[in-house]
């Protein structure tokens, strides 16, 4: 049982509030049970977590839109255990699907998890998504600095030469100033 796995079932045994269902869903090695739980009608939502994860960990892509689901999540928690088990499942659809939540204007406020799978994800939608997230977090009275913050890092550790006049712009922000010259100083000599 990894880590993630582990602070899942500690944040969700509570959410559960005692039910035989959590204990089932955590144990099972029934793949085809874990897929009904998505589909199933008036299911819990901490009951379609554990599935989709443990799916999503397994490489079953049953789960994938029900963790894309769970990584654009007003919960932040709820936003890493899907984010991890994205990476895990290595769904072709994932980089796209993550770049459609990072550059979604009106969901900027829950893009920070999305923001930081496409970092790990490192497909060819990463820079462009980060870059456009990025271009727009720098507009004055920009509330929302640190998703602006986890582009900036995730560029920097992408070190694509394509970020380098959004980094640039991020600069004379207070807030991204370190992070932006770390992040120009890995991208390549040019």
């Amino acid at each position: 049982m990894d880590e993630e796995f582990r602070s899942l079932m500690d944040r969700l045994r509570d959410e559960a509030d005692g039910s035989a269902a959590y204990d089932r869903l955590v144990a099972t090695d029934d793949d085809e049970e874990l897929a009904r739980v998505l589909v199933e009608p008036g299911r819990p939502l901490w009951a379609r977590e554990i599935a989709a994860f443990r799916l999503g960990c397994g490489g079953d892509r049953r789960a994938f839109e029900a963790l894309v689901l769970l990584l654009n999540h007003r919960d932040p928690e709820r936003c890493v255990s899907a984010a991890h088990a994205l990476e895990r499942l290595g769904d072709p659809r994932t980089p796209r699907a993550a770049a459609a939540l990072a550059t979604n204007t009106l969901r900027t406020a829950y893009a920070l998890h999305p923001v930081r799978l496409l970092t790990a994800l490192r497909a060819p939608e990463s820079v462009p998504a980060l870059v456009g997230t990025l271009e727009r977090l720098l507009a004055p009275r920009e509330p929302h600095w640190r998703v602006a913050l986890a582009c900036v890092e995730g560029l920097g550790r992408l070190g694509d030469d394509r970020a380098r006049p959004v980094l640039r712009a991020a600069l004379p922000h207070p807030r991204l100033a370190d992070a932006a010259a770390e992040a120009l100083s890995r991208l390549p000599a040019g």
